[in-house]
């Protein structure tokens, strides 16, 4: 059974996330953990205004809470009815990045699903803050939705590589199970930056060919551009429902999301994004 980490705000966009989990996990046996998580900031700010003694505002927050994700859960269970589904409750007060992680750890979480925007977002950014640092600082795989986005059958998703990195076969299982559970079409996306792929990248291109062999893949070049431009594009012409890349610090990800925020890629993501954490050797060109 899958273990999948649901965490939320009670925002519209944390709740779309949250729905697009039952959908793209309807025929999975999978446990949800619906995670609130109280910021201490909250607490002292609120604790200096009404006065009161600070046990008396925690069990308020704390309480609050829970009634507040219990109802969730009880809504969920009734517009789905999966007999496949089950929910746990959680709230906690502490850091978001430490709770979700003691929790990961806790539980051994499979998945976080969560939405690109919450109820504090700053406008014009693809992440909330809480997804960028999620996905930056918590070892376990993200799947982040956009805001809006409607769940749709999936039939193509797409890799990024530029085939520099030695992947590591663990860090490739979400995927791979992903893909072949659901028969998914894989484009292996390089947007290349020389006519000839070196020794190393071919070795690397040829075991992402081994990963994918069970299921419908195919290798794209692409010319180089901005990168956010092709990329979105390929999607856009491709009924990609699905983009996935793996996750290095100061890596290609930070190159295409966190370094170049002014980019339209970053106002015009249409699809949901995995992330997944790389931990394999990588060359630096």
């Amino acid at each position: 059974m899958k273990k999948i980490l649901l965490p939320t705000d009670f925002s519209d966009n944390s709740l779309n996330a949250i729905r697009y989990a039952m959908a793209f996990y309807q025929n999975e046996p999978c446990k949800f953990y619906v995670l609130n998580i109280q910021k201490v900031s909250s607490f002292v700010s609120d604790d200096l205004m009404a006065m009161q003694p600070s046990e008396t505002i925690f069990h308020s927050l704390i309480d609050s809470a829970k009634t507040k994700v219990k109802t969730l859960i009880r809504t969920l269970k009734e517009d789905y009815q999966n007999t496949l589904h089950e929910f746990e409750a959680k709230v906690d007060y502490d850091n978001f990045i430490d709770g979700i992680n003691q929790l990961i750890d806790l539980e051994q979480i499979d998945m976080i699903v969560m939405g690109t925007r919450g109820a504090s977002t700053m406008s014009k950014k693809l992440f909330g803050s809480h997804t960028v640092r999620v996905i930056q600082r918590c070892s376990c795989p993200v799947l982040a939705i956009p805001n809006n986005y409607t769940y749709s059958k999936i039939s193509d998703i797409a890799f990024p590589s530029n085939y520099y990195t030695a992947y590591n076969s663990e860090d490739l299982v979400p995927l791979i199970n992903l893909v072949e559970l659901n028969n998914y079409n894989v484009h292996v996306i390089h947007v290349k930056n020389s006519e000839h792929l070196t020794e190393y990248q071919e070795n690397n291109r040829a075991y992402l060919d081994s990963c994918f062999s069970k299921v419908n893949h195919s290798f794209v070049e692409l010319e180089e551009d901005k990168l956010f431009k092709v990329i979105t594009n390929y999607i856009n012409n491709n009924d990609i429902g699905l983009l996935t890349m793996m996750s290095r610090k100061h890596s290609f990800l930070e190159r295409l999301f966190v370094t170049h925020p002014t980019e339209s890629f970053a106002f015009n993501l249409k699809v949901p994004l995995l992330v997944m954490e790389n931990t394999g050797s990588f060359y630096i060109k």
